[in-house]
């Protein structure tokens, strides 16, 4: 097989570098900027684009320094329609300017010219789109990803794939086929993309695939035998705090890939809002329940 064209191919570094670099330093908190249209008037604000930009960039003023990655729930921008997009692209602006690196919450997922072009709007080089990372729907075949794989791989970009999610509907799909089951398949398949990819799997270096499971799956990976250590890949595991996860449950739940795990909490940081200050020592106290764990 001829050599992957890779980021560090044309000089760059990759995305699961720069994420795991980011997690040492920072530790391992992603906050989502997910302005749900409650948060909106919690927080004082219309439920419009002005709104909206006024969360966003307040969330990024007040996380970037702690957080290692902010997750913007894009269909929380699409439903503003394109004065939501154009807020989008400037939260993502933002956080660049702020050093935090972002995770598009898209999960994109489609076939041939299609997929290529969701590749294109979030992980070209000179997309007003771009992120640092986005994530996927693989329920057309972990192939049909390959526009965004490849492209993510090219330009410094990375992708967390849904493997396992909390939903209570999850199961009817993922869960399917028992020791060969769906789950098990993306995790194999996202452990194969870092490996075509030359992750430094000795160093204990992260893949620029990642995989989204749900961090109150409970015993989930242990009863369809997913081994996500395998993968060498950040693990995005969204449900911390309002959703019922505490950062313990997450070392039980991950066990050995814990160091993996990149834990994500929106609505129980968000809350704290609107005051910058209370925001940043809502994300603090997060971050310390999952370094000590």
């Amino acid at each position: 097989m001829p050599e992957a064209r890779t980021a560090e191919t044309a000089g760059r570094e990759s995305f699961g570098s720069r994420l795991g670099r980011a997690m040492a330093d920072r530790g391992p908190l992603c906050v989502g900027i997910d302005p749900h249209p409650a948060l909106l008037q919690r927080w004082g604000l219309t439920d419009d684009a002005a709104g909206l930009e006024r969360f966003s960039l307040t969330v990024v003023e007040a996380v970037a320094s702690l957080a290692a990655a902010v997750k913007p729930q894009v269909a929380l921008y699409e439903r503003h329609g394109s004065a939501g997009i154009a807020v989008l692209e400037r939260t993502l602006a933002a956080a660049a300017e702020a050093s935090v690196l972002t995770i598009a919450d898209a999960k994109r997922g489609d076939i041939g010219s299609t997929m290529a072009a969701y590749a294109d709007a979030w992980l070209r080089d000179g997309s007003a789109l771009a992120a640092d990372s986005v994530t996927l729907s693989p329920y057309l075949g972990f192939e049909s990803l390959r526009p965004a794989l490849d492209l993510a791989a090219q330009t410094g970009r990375g992708v967390f794939v849904l493997a396992l999610t909390s939903n209570p509907e999850g199961a009817s799909v993922q869960h399917v086929g028992g020791a060969d089951s769906v789950a098990r398949r993306i995790v194999r398949a996202a452990a194969a993309e870092n490996q075509r990819y030359g992750v430094d799997q000795d160093g204990g270096g992260l893949g620029s695939t990642g995989l989204v499971v749900g961090a109150t799956v409970g015993t989930a990976l242990t009863d369809l035998d997913l081994d996500l250590a395998a993968v060498h890949g950040p693990i995005l595991a969204p449900g911390l705090g309002a959703q019922g996860a505490t950062a313990a449950d997450l070392r039980r739940t991950f066990g050995i890939a814990y160091g993996q795990v990149l834990g994500t909490s929106s609505r129980d940081i968000l809350g704290a809002g609107p005051r910058v200050q209370d925001l940043s020592d809502a994300a603090l106290r997060t971050l310390e329940e999952l370094r000590s764990a």
